[in-house]
C-alpha cells in the first residue's frame, strides 16, 4: 500500500502544478474577453479569431483544471447529506463511486475524443469561421483533461482505501465545507463587514 500511496502523492503534485498552471488560463480568457468587448464596444469590430480563442481558454482551465478541482475536493456535492455521515462512511461513498462512475466515464470520454483529436490534428483542420483559428489544440484539450481527471480519481481512490485501513488520516477535511460550517461561514462574513463600515 505504501508505493501505492507514493504513486497517490506524485499524481497529486502533477496535477497541483497543472491546475496552478490552469490559473493563467482563467486571467488570459478574462483579459481576452474583456478586450474582445471593448474593442466591440469602442471600434465597432470584432475577430472570429480573438472570439474562438477566448472559448479556448475558458475550455483550457474547465477540462484542464478537473483533475486538481477533484485533488482540492471542490466538485459538487450533495453535503446536507454527506456532511452528516461518519469520515468512514464518506470515503464508502467516494471510494465505490470513484470505480463505479468517474473512471469508467472518465476513461470513456478520453478513449473517444481521442480519434476525434488525432483525425483533427492529421488534417490540420481549422475553424470553419472566417479567421478562425486551427481547431485540433482545443480538442486534445478533451483528452488530455479527462486524463488528468482519471489519474487523479486513481489516486482518490487509493488515499480512501488507505484511510479506511487505518493507515492515513481523513484525506477530506482540508477541503469539504459541511452543511452546519455555512451558517458560521456567513457569520463571519457578516461581521468582517459590519467592522469594516
Amino acid at each position: 500500500m505504501q508505493s501505492l500511496l507514493a504513486a497517490s502523492r506524485v499524481i497529486d503534485r502533477v496535477n497541483e502544478r497543472v491546475g496552478r498552471a490552469a490559473y493563467w488560463l482563467v486571467l488570459g480568457a478574462v483579459l481576452v474577453s474583456s478586450g474582445n468587448a471593448m474593442v466591440r464596444y469602442l471600434f465597432d469590430y470584432s475577430s472570429n479569431g480573438w472570439l474562438e480563442l477566448q472559448w479556448y481558454l475558458y475550455s483550457g482551465f474547465f477540462l484542464v483544471g478537473a483533475g486538481y478541482t477533484l485533488l482540492r475536493n471542490e466538485h459538487v456535492r450533495i453535503d446536507i447529506i454527506s456532511s452528516r455521515l461518519r469520515p468512514q462512511s464518506r470515503a464508502w461513498i467516494d471510494l465505490l463511486g470513484g470505480i463505479f462512475f468517474l473512471m469508467p466515464m472518465a476513461i470513456i470520454i478520453m478513449v473517444l475524443s481521442w480519434p476525434v483529436f488525432t483525425q483533427s490534428y492529421a488534417l490540420t483542420e481549422y475553424s470553419p469561421n472566417a479567421g478562425g483559428l486551427l481547431r485540433w489544440p482545443v480538442k486534445l484539450m478533451i483528452p488530455a483533461g479527462f486524463f488528468l481527471l482519471a489519474i487523479q480519481g486513481i489516486s482518490e481512490i487509493i488515499k480512501r482505501a488507505a484511510f479506511l485501513k487505518g493507515l492515513i488520516p481523513d484525506p477530506t477535511p482540508r477541503h469539504a465545507h459541511g452543511a452546519e460550517e455555512i451558517p458560521a461561514l456567513a457569520d463571519d462574513i457578516v461581521m468582517k463587514r459590519e467592522g469594516e463600515t
